[in-house]
């Protein structure tokens, strides 16, 4: 990165804090915004919800055995030494198609960034975290991918090379790709597409190579590789949603039939504005209002992100305004008056909060199972350091709020993580597996960096996938 020294000197300061926070803060925990007389978390630390951040650390048992830059260390590298023998509480067996999940497990390097980079495109996870099982579309999925990152970096012999192999896969591959679809015409239709956006995208590319570097003749070609590389990763995300079987389920148990559940993907547009008319400021560039939209996933948490678009629904979220803007993440969900939720039908198994909120059970989904577990965390399981299907790894991962100690205390209150690679090691993060990740922001994502404290929320709405929530059965 090309960085001022202002902003070196900044990164470094922020890397130092969260070193010395590891160091001397308890369990981690992104709790729900509480009010200065009723305070909702139940520990106090360097990095305590009033102090601003909500990046806590470790548990004694490691403090105790570890110090400074160690335990920092033992943080980023191996999450499993954080698991505590906490009894657990399980759903219960649940039933899933073994294959998707066994080629979902396949995907965990990319998926997940536990190899030696992060990946950090939103798309990227979500086609991921899709239950499919064609591993000639997963291959193509990993070379189209490539070429953005190659032509971004502008490394254009190694983007030929990815086109050369997004050539053959297409061309020699569909008869293998398409029986897996719902509809194969849809699906040949689609391939006979991308066929068709490939030769001007490696005609723009070659193009680029005769200029010289840094000219407007080799960035205008250069624009037109990615925006031509755009369309086809598009067409790719249609190809591999369309790889979904039939009727396909995730597995949730039947206790939570009482709460909303997302049976499939939903797209969620917010507007914010700034209360006293301002302006968002990202890097120089002015707007009046911030848009941004999201993908919210129920493949991966049903009855997450089946929660938040009911609420969406419901226009819980309307004219609510930010309560958290720290430089780790933007939070909101906060209502007024004394409740810190939802207030509305309890479900049996979870119950209500102290006001009356509807609380939701921690949804956790990892890479290989059949289906979410609930009501534990991946330490509390004794699985700590095994990647989830969508990983806290983007910029606007979406996250669900909770007390420390109370997995199922959620109930209106999320965040969108200000994810900065710097502070957070490839793949390795003290999110994954403690809150449920339901979604990402795939649009307007910059935005997050100048929504404060005190925005306003003008309005949330579902845009697609509407009919995919289902409501609870009373």
């Amino acid at each position: 990165y090309n960085l001022s020294k202002k902003q070196s000197i900044m990164k470094f300061y922020n890397l130092c804090l969260f070193l010395f926070g590891a160091s001397t803060a308890s369990t981690a925990a992104f709790v729900p915004q509480s009010r200065p007389n009723n305070v909702f978390s139940k520990s106090t630390s360097l990095f305590s919800v009033k102090n601003g951040s909500p990046i806590e650390s470790i548990d004694n048992s490691v403090r105790n055995t570890i110090s400074g830059l160690a335990v920092a260390a033992a943080l980023w590298t191996a999450p499993a030494t954080m698991a505590g023998n906490i009894n657990s509480i399980s759903p219960g067996t649940v039933t899933g198609n073994s294959m998707i999940a066994s080629s979902m497990a396949s995907a965990k390097e990319m998926a997940s960034g536990s190899g030696s980079r992060v990946n950090k495109d939103p798309d990227s996870l979500l086609r991921y975290g899709l239950p499919i099982m064609n591993k000639e579309v997963r291959e193509l999925q990993k070379n189209i991918e490539l070429i953005r990152q190659d032509v971004a970096s502008k490394r254009k012999t190694s983007a030929l090379d990815d086109i050369k192999k997004v050539k053959a896969i297409i061309n020699t591959k569909e008869s293998k790709m398409v029986p897996s679809c719902r509809d194969a015409k849809v699906c040949s239709d689609i391939i006979a597409s991308m066929k068709e956006k490939v030769e001007p995208l490696e005609g723009a590319l070659k193009a680029s190579q005769d200029y010289m570097n840094g000219s407007d003749q080799e960035r205008d070609e250069l624009d037109k590789s990615y925006n031509l590389q755009d369309a086809l990763q598009k067409q790719l995300t249609q190809l591999e949603e369309q790889m979904v079987p039939a009727g396909y389920l995730t597995p949730v148990p039947e206790e939570y039939n009482d709460l909303p559940q997302l049976r499939g993907r939903a797209t969620v547009e917010m507007v914010l504005k700034k209360p006293d008319g301002e302006s968002f400021d990202i890097e120089g560039s002015l707007s009046k209002e911030a848009k941004m939209t999201m993908i919210i996933d129920g493949y991966t948490a049903p009855v997450t992100g089946g929660n938040f678009v009911d609420l969406v629904q419901k226009g819980f979220y309307n004219n609510m305004d930010i309560q958290r803007s720290d430089g780790f993440v933007v939070q909101t969900g906060d209502p007024k008056g004394e409740a810190e939720g939802y207030v509305g039908t309890p479900s049996k198994s979870v119950g209500a909060g102290k006001y009356g909120e509807r609380l939701i059970p921690l949804e956790i989904f990892v890479q290989g199972d059949k289906g979410p577990f609930y009501e534990s965390t991946i330490e509390d399981e004794g699985r700590g350091g095994q990647a989830t299907v969508l990983p806290f790894s983007s910029y606007g991962a979406m996250g669900w709020a909770r007390e420390e100690y109370e997995p199922n205390s959620g109930s209106s209150q999320f965040f969108w993580l200000l994810f900065d690679s710097d502070l957070t090691p490839a793949g390795k993060n003290v999110l994954d597996g403690r809150y449920p990740c339901f979604g990402y922001v795939v649009e307007g994502a910059d935005f997050l960096r100048d929504i404060k404290e005190g925005d306003i929320i003008v309005s949330a709405k579902v845009t697609e996938g509407a009919e995919n929530l289902v409501q609870p059965k009373q």
